[in-house]
């Protein structure tokens, strides 16, 4: 049995479903849909990011919550929004 790495992060939820979109070179590549009681601890809210291992046939072997990638990738979104949102001067603000 072949085993393949993959990041996960949580897209929304459909009832008690999470959706996984499973990414592989940062791109989207599939998406599942996994039970809210078997994510991890801390991990269940959408953009909390998952490392995981699936065999062959796609399913779940390891579903691990990354704490340190979901704060990381919360952080630039947040930056890139905080400078999009900034103004830019107006001709009688210069």
């Amino acid at each position: 049995m072949t085993r393949a790495q993959c990041i996960g992060v949580i897209d929304r939820f459909e009832d008690d479903v999470a959706v996984v979109l499973l990414e592989q070179d940062g791109n989207v590549v599939d998406e599942q849909g996994i039970d809210r009681d078997n994510l991890p601890a801390g991990g269940d809210h959408v953009d909390a990011v998952f490392q995981i291992t699936r065999d062959d046939s796609g399913a779940i072997l390891e579903l691990e919550y990354d704490a340190e990638t979901t704060r990381t990738r919360k952080d630039r979104a947040q930056s890139r929004f905080d400078r999009l949102a900034e103004r830019p001067p107006s001709d009688d603000e210069s």
